[in-house]
């Protein structure tokens, strides 16, 4: 979802707003100013819903603690163990 729902989230509101509030015309049957504010609700609950995926996407995982442990070679060719443990 993310951005993407986003914008037509956006958009779906808006168009919900200018048929709610703009347009004065009503067919058989139905309302244009009721499917506006269909639009705006369903528009509402997707903007919710893709915020809530947009922020989890970017909330870190883990501590932010990486080790590695690796062996190293020298210019001699004697190896050596080594163990990092990096920080970000």
């Amino acid at each position: 979802m993310g951005r993407a729902g986003m914008f037509f989230s956006i958009l779906a509101i808006t168009a919900g707003a200018v048929m709610h509030w703009a347009v004065s015309t009503a067919g058989h049957g139905f309302s244009v100013s009721t499917v506006g504010i269909i639009l705006m609700v369903v528009g509402v609950v997707g903007l919710v819903a893709s915020g809530i995926v947009f922020a989890m996407s970017r909330r870190p995982v883990g501590s932010g603690k990486r080790t590695y442990d690796r062996r190293a070679i020298d210019a001699q060719g004697q190896s050596t163990a080594v163990h990092e443990e990096v920080h970000s």
